[in-house]
Parts: C-alpha cells; sequence; structure tokens
C-alpha cells in the first residue's frame, strides 16, 4: 500500500472513531494546493537537466502551512500529497499553530555537484515564491536536503520579498536559525521513547535498540540514546548493516562514519544481512529510513516489543494489524517524530519576535511539547480504546475540528 492510501486509510478510521460527518472526512483529505513545476538548470558540463518539483499545501486552518523539501528520485505526487496530510495530523497532535505542506523535486542529490544543486534550488524557488511566506507556507529541510539548502532558498525568496528569515526554518544559525534545530527530530524521537518506555515502567537505561538508517534522525537518535544509557545493538543505513550484542560503541562509529568510513567496514561490529536489521531481537526497534519498511511480509518475524517510528510511514497497515496482534507497542510517526517541526516552529518564533533562544531553552521547551502531546494522545486511547496510532490520529482530527 502506498503512502498516500495508507495515510488517507488511517484517517478515515479516526475519522469514524470521531464520528465525523463523511462530508467532513472526505474535505479533510482534499489538499488545498497541489504544485507541480519544472526546473530546467544548466550542469556543470555545458548541457541542461530538467527536474519536477512538487508543493503540496494541505491544510492552513491552524495555521501557516509546514513542511519539508526533500531530494530524491522517487520523490511522486502521491507520497508528497501523503507527507503533507501528515504534517497536517502531525503540527496539531504537537499542538504548535501550523497546517501541513509537503515538497520534494525528483533528483538524486548525490550525483549532483554543489553548484546544481545550488541552481536547482533557486529555480525551484523561483517557480514557488508567491506560493509560499512567512503567514502561508514555511518549508524545512527534509530527506536530501539540509542547512544550506534553506540558506539558497531564503536568499532567493528575498530577492523577490526582502529579507524574510522567518519563510524557512532549518536554516543556519547565522542567518537566523535555531540552535538545537539541527538534533531537534532526533531528540524528539529520545524524548518520546522515554515517554513511552516510562508508562510500561521501563526508562531507555537497560533497554537494547536497533535503529535502522543513519541519516540526520537516526545519528542523533542513536547519540542521545546511547548518551541516555540505551544499548544500540544493531544500526543499518544504505552502506549496509552491523551488530554487536554488547552494545555499539556509537561515538566511536560515529567518527568512523564522520571520517567517511561506511558502516559495513566499522571494525567494533560483525556485518549482518540488512533484511536481518528490523526482525532482530530487541527491546526498541526505531526504523528512521524510508517508509513502508515494515509490511506484511516481514510483520510476522519482528522480535522488538516497542517500535518507535522515527521515519515517516514506515508501518504499512497491514503490517499495523500484524503487529498489533504480536502485542507490540507502536508510536506512531506523527508524534515521534515530531520533534523536528516543533524546534522548526520554536525558530519561526525567534525570528519573528528578533529575539533568539539558548540551546537549553529549546531543549527544555521541546521535551514540555513532547511529553505534553504524549499525555494527551494516551488520553484519546483510554477515551476511545484504541491504539497509540489511532489516538494519534483522533487527537490531531479534534484539535483541526473542533479548535
Amino acid at each position: 500500500m502506498n503512502a498516500l492510501a495508507a495515510t488517507s486509510r488511517n484517517f478515515r478510521h479516526a475519522a469514524r472513531l470521531l464520528g465525523l460527518d463523511s462530508k467532513l472526512e472526505k474535505s479533510l483529505l482534499i489538499p488545498f494546493r497541489e504544485i507541480k513545476v519544472e526546473c530546467t538548470i544548466p550542469m556543470d558540463d555545458g548541457s541542461l537537466a530538467s527536474f519536477v518539483g512538487f508543493r503540496v499545501q494541505h491544510d492552513n486552518a491552524r495555521g501557516p502551512m509546514k513542511g519539508g523539501i526533500r531530494y530524491h528520485p522517487e520523490v511522486d505526487p502521491d507520497e508528497v500529497n501523503a507527507l503533507a496530510q501528515l504534517m497536517t495530523w502531525k503540527t496539531a497532535v504537537a499542538a504548535v499553530p501550523y497546517g501541513g505542506a509537503k515538497g520534494g523535486i525528483g533528483c538524486s542529490p548525490g550525483e549532483l555537484s554543489r553548484s546544481e544543486l545550488e541552481r536547482l534550488t533557486r529555480v525551484f524557488t523561483q517557480k514557488i515564491h508567491d506560493l509560499i511566506g512567512t503567514h502561508t507556507d514555511v518549508p524545512a529541510p527534509d530527506m536530501g536536503t539540509n542547512a544550506q539548502t534553506m540558506a539558497w532558498m531564503l536568499d532567493e525568496y528575498s530577492k523577490f520579498h526582502g529579507h524574510s528569515p522567518a519563510v524557512v526554518t532549518g536554516k543556519p544559525i547565522d542567518l537566523g536559525g535555531s540552535l538545537g534545530r539541527d538534533a531537534a527530530t532526533g531528540r524528539g524521537v529520545m524524548y518520546a521513547t522515554e515517554a513511552l518506555l516510562g508508562e510500561y515502567g521501563k526508562s531507555i537505561s537497560g533497554s537494547t535498540f536497533v535503529i535502522q538508517g543513519l541519516g540526520n534522525v537516526g545519528s542523533w537518535a542513536a547519540q542521545l540514546i546511547h548518551e541516555r544509557g540505551g544499548k544500540i545493538i544493531a544500526l543499518g543505513d544504505v552502506t549496509g548493516s552491523i551488530r554487536n550484542q554488547a552494545g555499539i560503541d556509537i561515538p566511536a562509529l560515529m567518527k568512523h562514519r564522520d571520517d567517511g568510513g561506511a558502516l559495513k567496514d566499522f571494525h567494533g561490529a560483525e556485518v549482518i544481512d540488512s533484511a536481518e536489521l528490523l526482525v532482530h531481537d530487541c527491546d526498541v526497534l526505531v526504523p528512521c529510513a524510508l517508509g513502508g519498511v515494515l509490511n506484511k511480509d516481514n510483520a510476522p518475524d519482528v522480535k522488538a516489543k516497542f517500535i518507535i517510528e522515527g521515519a515517516n510511514h514506515p508501518t504499512d497497515p497491514e503490517a499495523d494489524e500484524i503487529l498489533a496482534k504480536k502485542g507490540v507497542i507502536v508510536l506512531p510517526d506523527i508524534y515521534a517524530n515530531s520533534g523536528g517541526v516543533i524546534v522548526s516552529y520554536f525558530e519561526w518564533v525567534q525570528n519573528i519576535q528578533g529575539f533568539m533562544w539558548d540551546e537549553e531553552k529549546v531543549n527544555n521547551e521541546l521535551e514540555k511539547y513532547m511529553s505534553s502531546a504524549f499525555q494527551h494522545i494516551k488520553a484519546m486511547c483510554r477515551s476511545l480504546d484504541c491504539n497509540l496510532r489511532m489516538g494519534a490520529f483522533t487527537l490531531g482530527g479534534t484539535y483541526l475540528v473542533y479548535n
């Protein structure tokens, strides 16, 4: 099941639990605006190349629309639409005054030079600049993009509208970015894990973890979980998967990776088949890579007791049903990885006020928001006798419809 179908299915289930009128339910699934643009740029070798860019603005009932820009070869309208929907529910669950949006360009960023990426970003911004804005739609980094991408977007947007630091978040600190933003999603995953384990009388310290994906989210989650005493026994990324039952030395692994080493070449662990990673025996599985990695084929073999969805839509609905029957507790993406959008909101507020926070304040406020959202999700679960995913979707739906 693709991401759009899965997201729509989850919301329809939540809408039935809330007793929403069918017309209202349908209206909440229809995006506010869908944008498709052709971005043609000169390549370094003198040739021309064209890339397709998308921006889906899903809902602005609660405030400006908010969502990342991803650069990935598999970016398509259905995926962007689904992720824009998820952002609507995610911002509502996190209680930040935004609606949902998402964007992306179908490209392989690793195959483009820095100058080609800059030209592509600037052309994309030229095509959508009149549809985004500080109080309209605020982009942020996502897969394949980073603070530098946001700096290019901000600069290009400012050519048309004047200096507008709050038009994007996830910027470099010198351009108005927030301290703590780079680690925010991974830190939010850690806070979410603490909240869930605490409900079951457990803690990060002493629990065993498997993490799939070592991008921004997975890397920070691994480092912060390690700092809290969690034992990470297996990890995987696009270069391979490794395990060490005694616990992987995360600081040493990060140094190895930062020095250009592949995961499979790290000497502090043994290489395993990547297909084994998601079904490895552990207390907590944290998928932080692409969507749809847990499906009806591998869900029966999952041995983790808890799953923390650091990625967007890592669990298909069919897998959800199988995992529920097995008694596996799944903490859904629209809560678990909301740390990034929460700190993006903090950055936006700082830009508008012209008053910057220190990192301690950012992290403390993030912990408060994550803790509060978890308690509200649990209250919905108790009220509607549902699982955490439906608790999160119904909470988001409640905020969207009744607030």
